[in-house]
């Protein structure tokens, strides 16, 4: 007996590392997961953030007072326009520059560290958008000392002379300052391995790994750091573990590329809590392997003096006990197929619910946004006049109004106003919004279409927007793909008129149409849809009598067929 007690206790042991070991792994697994979903947001502000200002660069080049500068000496009034601009859009400065670096014009003319008078050629910023790009550049100011974000421009001479650039600093330190005030621990590395932004003030622009003569003096040769000795952190990493050493503590580390320059995010959290976790549920499997030893050598005592029963009554309380089982299964499968179809409602209606709520806020929050946005147009050609820019600003603001009227097709049911309209002209007004997607991703779109107007009653913005919903799932399929073709054709039978857009990319997967056009299902990457966009336009087309199928591409991709009533004689 003492033999089988000691093969116990063994095992019990044996269980017990393996258990820790399972619970660690359980546990930090899921801290990684949670750890992940935040860095996924930090990563979602910081691009946010970058990106907030690289408009403006563009905006102020064809401001004329900024042109015209470079043909005249006199800059006070642009110093002053340029220094109302940078406080209204909370920037550090904004400064126009000649053709040789030399700045002309500066927001923070008249400061002690004002830029007006500096040469800046050797900035990269400066020599990328002498090229005709948007230099984008990150850096200690070499007439400050505060670091900033930089975007430049090239802007085009009034009289055909030298362009100049005009260049703007943005101020990222916000953002580690909420690294800090959160507690986490996260530091911001450019393509060298220079630590930019950090939680710990200690880890600014330390190096993650040793700097090579050749990046040395490309960073001195720019003026990038200026001061900075840029030693290497003391740090190590496990790739393998995902964890990371620094300063005699082990971390869970996780690191994410996917931003702009090549950067990279690094996200160290301390693994305390899956620690404590794997310990505090090793013991309780001690506790409980101690108090089933007790109980059983309980039930050992009971089960010596219990009497056995005849073997009628066993088998009779055998074939009891599984005919009320085989009952209790069959009402478990039924209470299961209920549930299961209850909850399959319930999630669809919590869906279509929340959808109207998000349709009723949307429409809510961007209404005076987009009032102030023409009353600016109206405003700027009265005084500057109208301008093909101005009116296509004004045409887009309008189809803006539109579409957030058409949001409230998920809290209301109605019929908005029909009208006749040629389907041709509804695609072609969606290739015309989608022409800077097509030619950002190089994608090759032909178009079939019949000589003759294919004639349907409808609303014609939303069917745009069904249009433009199609055509951009299309492009969005074909992006990451080697072979990037989208074809649209359109037809009509007796009784139909349609559309069609099929692609290249990677086609439907496991999902059928009804499953893509649930409520927020989308198979776009984090941060690029919310999974409505075949939702609002299945609702629309349902709206128009018509319907929409999808189905796989033979050869690979996926086809998307719009049918609408067709009326020819109207």
């Amino acid at each position: 007996m003492r033999f089988v007690y000691g093969l116990l206790l063994m095992l019990v042991f044996a269980i017990s590392v393996a258990l820790f070991q399972g619970a660690f792994s359980y546990f930090k697994a899921q801290q990684v997961e949670k750890a992940s979903a935040r860095l996924t947001l930090y990563r979602n502000t910081l691009e946010s953030e970058m990106r907030h200002f690289a408009h403006l660069p563009f905006l102020l080049s064809l401001d004329p007072f900024v042109a015209n500068s470079l043909a005249q000496p006199e800059t006070e009034v642009l110093d002053t326009r340029l220094a109302r601009f940078a406080q209204s859009a909370g920037l550090d400065a904004i400064y126009l520059m000649d053709h040789t670096g030399f700045t002309l014009s500066a927001s923070n003319a008249g400061s002690a560290t004002s830029f007006k008078g500096e040469n800046y050629a050797y900035r990269p910023y400066f020599q990328t958008a002498q090229t005709g790009q948007l230099g984008e550049f990150y850096g200690i100011g070499a007439t400050t000392g505060k670091p900033g974000y930089f975007y430049a421009i090239a802007v085009r001479h009034p009289s055909g002379g030298d362009d100049g650039v005009i260049a703007i600093k943005a101020d990222l330190t916000p953002i580690q300052e909420s690294w800090q005030a959160s507690g986490e621990r996260m530091l911001l590395s450019n393509a060298d391995g220079v630590v930019l932004l950090a939680s710990e003030p200690e880890w600014r622009y330390r190096t993650l790994q040793a700097l090579t003569p050749k990046q040395k003096v490309r960073i001195d040769a720019s003026r990038q750091f200026a001061g900075e000795p840029l030693v290497p952190l003391a740090w190590s990493v496990d790739e393998t573990a995902g964890t990371a050493d620094i300063g005699g503590q082990t971390f869970l580390y996780l690191r994410t590329a996917n931003l702009p320059n090549s950067w990279s995010l690094h996200f160290l959290e301390p693994l305390d809590l899956a620690l404590r976790s794997a310990w505090l549920t090793t013991g309780a499997f001690v506790m409980l392997a101690m108090m089933s030893f007790i109980a059983f050598q309980f039930s050992r005592a009971r089960r010596v003096r219990a009497a056995l029963y005849k073997s009628e009554q066993e088998e009779l309380l055998l074939r009891q006990a599984n005919e009320k089982l085989a009952v209790e299964i069959e009402e478990r499968r039924v209470a299961e197929r209920n549930l299961q179809k209850t909850q399959a409602e319930l999630e669809r209606a919590g869906r279509l619910a929340a959808l109207g709520q998000l349709a009723s806020s949307v429409t809510h929050e961007l209404g005076q946004p987009i009032a102030a946005m023409r009353n600016q147009l109206v405003a700027a050609e009265m005084t500057q006049g109208a301008s093909p820019l101005n009116e296509k600003m004004q045409g887009l603001v309008l189809r803006m109004e539109n579409i957030t009227k058409q949001l409230k097709f998920f809290s209301r049911k109605g019929r908005d106003q029909f009208e006749v309209l040629d389907l041709r002209e509804v695609v072609d007004v969606a290739l015309e919004l989608m022409e800077p997607n097509i030619s950002q991703i190089g994608a090759d779109v032909s178009v079939e279409r019949p000589e003759a107007a294919l004639l349907l009653k409808g609303n014609r913005t939303r069917l745009e927007q069904v249009a433009t919903n199609i055509l951009r799932n299309a492009l969005d399929a074909v992006e990451e793909q080697g072979e990037k073709r989208v074809a649209i054709s359109l037809g009509h039978d007796d009784k139909e008129a349609w559309f069609e857009v099929s692609d290249t990319g990677h086609g439907l997967g496991d999902k059928s149409y009804e499953d893509l056009r649930e409520p927020f299902t989308t198979s776009r990457e984090s941060g690029r849809g919310m999974g409505l966009g075949l939702t609002i336009s299945a609702g629309i087309v349902s709206d128009h009598g018509g319907i929409i199928r999808a189905q796989d591409r033979a050869g690979g991709g996926a086809v998307f067929r719009v049918s609408l009533p067709f009326e020819p004689e109207v």
